[in-house]
């Protein structure tokens, strides 16, 4: 059999031998909007439980607005220009807006990446500053949520008259969903903020992962500093597997991401009749799968339709590496998934170090394997174990010892693909629950 994963920019092809029986899990969506204009204007004009942002930005003179950075193929230059005419329209002016590039803990956008996040006309007339959470004195303090996170953001964010965010929406793996509150914080959060929400209280939750909203406690914190934030209005979009958009969402933040999540659960959920032996998945290509870090996604995503202790090969180009300084430095010295989650529990949270923790909660459950080509093994501590310089190789291992008709899922969009079983209790985290 053969099939062509998402890895990189040009894909991978993969030749797989006879005997499993595999089955292809392709992401599934709504269809494109025949018409992206007409209805980026009437979300614009008739937004999901608020004014319109025409009236929002009346008489304010300046506007604050968060996008995503490299890692996420957000269309901002399809959805920043109506935005911004009615911005204008309202009487702020170009000088009045200030665009962040929601860097989280990512390293920040360059300039050429900028030109292809914003498109280059609007990158070369607006302000675009990139995000640093590390520069602490750049954020202003908030005070803590109810649950004590210290809640420091960005204070360029801070100092506008309106504040608004740019995103889409898929799962993600602790969040439930991305988009709304997450171009807020982690997006524009400082360190101080976004290693409380990326502690061990938080990523051990057991309804911290992928599609969980109702009862996930991360989300709920996130909308609290949102909130806090005067976070005003969102513009979300969902996503077909070719990247066109199948949906608009704006307006209020809770209630408009909250009807994007709903339409995505509606159209993108596959139902699977039962779990896999063994998934073959992706990190979903680029840019996804520029570094580990971001490849993790696709592994952990791919646990919802694996049995217990089955096996999950991750595929990802990893072109720039293993991620930030920090995390590399977490990974080298990686040793095995109980000594590293014994070692960080009620230690200082160190930066980076909740995507290796979700690496290792999946691994005390199920075999991992990793065909990860831009990562040299001795960067890789034990997880170079059941890395692999050979997809075939990794591919054979992964396979090794399964009966025959053994079922194998294979996942050529990784995290991109949202599935779970039929059986709702052979998963722990179903889509039982509803949108807050």
């Amino acid at each position: 059999m053969q099939i062509r994963f998402a890895f990189g920019q040009h894909g991978l092809d993969v030749t797989l031998p006879e005997g499993p029986r595999y089955e292809v899990i392709e992401s599934r969506s709504a269809s494109p909007l025949p018409d992206v204009a007409a209805a980026l204007d009437a979300a614009l004009d008739h937004p999901i439980g608020s004014k319109p942002l025409s009236a929002l930005a009346a008489g304010k003179k300046t506007a604050a607005i968060s996008v995503c950075d490299i890692t996420r193929p957000a269309p901002n230059w399809l959805t920043l220009p109506p935005l911004l005419r009615r911005l204008h329209d309202a009487r702020i002016s170009v000088d009045g807006v200030t665009i962040l590039i929601a860097t989280g803990l990512h390293r920040e956008a360059t300039p050429s990446e900028i030109k292809a996040i914003l498109g280059p006309e609007i990158a070369a007339k607006y302000r675009v500053v990139n995000h640093d959470a590390r520069a602490l004195a750049q954020h202003r303090w908030l005070g803590a949520t109810g649950r004590g996170i210290p809640v420091y953001i960005d204070e360029r964010f801070m100092a506008a008259d309106l504040h608004i965010t740019l995103g889409f929406i898929e799962q993600h793996l602790m969040l439930g969903f991305s988009g709304g509150r997450k171009l807020v914080a982690p997006g524009l959060a400082a360190q101080e903020t976004i290693k409380v929400i990326h502690s061990p209280a938080f990523m051990r939750e057991p309804m911290a992962t992928e599609g969980s909203i109702t009862e996930n406690p991360l989300h709920a914190e996130l909308l609290e500093i949102a909130r806090m934030a005067r976070h005003d209005f969102i513009l979300d979009v969902t996503l077909t597997q070719s990247r066109e958009v199948s949906g608009i969402f704006a307006g209020n933040p809770v209630e408009a991401h909250a009807a994007g999540v709903q339409f995505l659960r509606t159209t993108s959920l596959e139902r699977l009749s039962g779990l896999a032996d063994a998934v073959i998945t992706s990190a979903a290509g680029h840019p996804l799968d520029l570094t580990l870090y971001q490849t993790i996604k696709g592994l952990t995503a791919a646990q919802h339709i694996v049995k217990p202790g089955g096996r999950i090969l991750i595929l990802g180009e990893c072109a720039e590496g293993v991620g930030s300084p920090e995390f590399a430095e977490k990974v080298a010295g990686f040793s095995s998934y109980d000594s590293f989650l014994d070692e960080i529990r009620g230690a200082e949270v160190q930066v980076d170090q909740w995507q290796l923790e979700k690496l290792a909660l999946a691994g005390q459950k199920h075999e991992l394997f990793f065909y990860i080509p831009g990562v040299a093994e001795d960067r890789l501590g034990n997880l170079a174990s059941r890395c692999f310089g050979d997809c075939r190789a990794a591919i054979a291992s992964v396979l090794e010892g399964l009966p025959a008709g053994a079922p194998v899922a294979l996942v050529p969009e990784g995290p991109y693909v949202y599935a779970r079983v039929d059986d709702e209790t052979s998963d722990a985290y179903t889509e039982m629950h509803q949108l807050s």
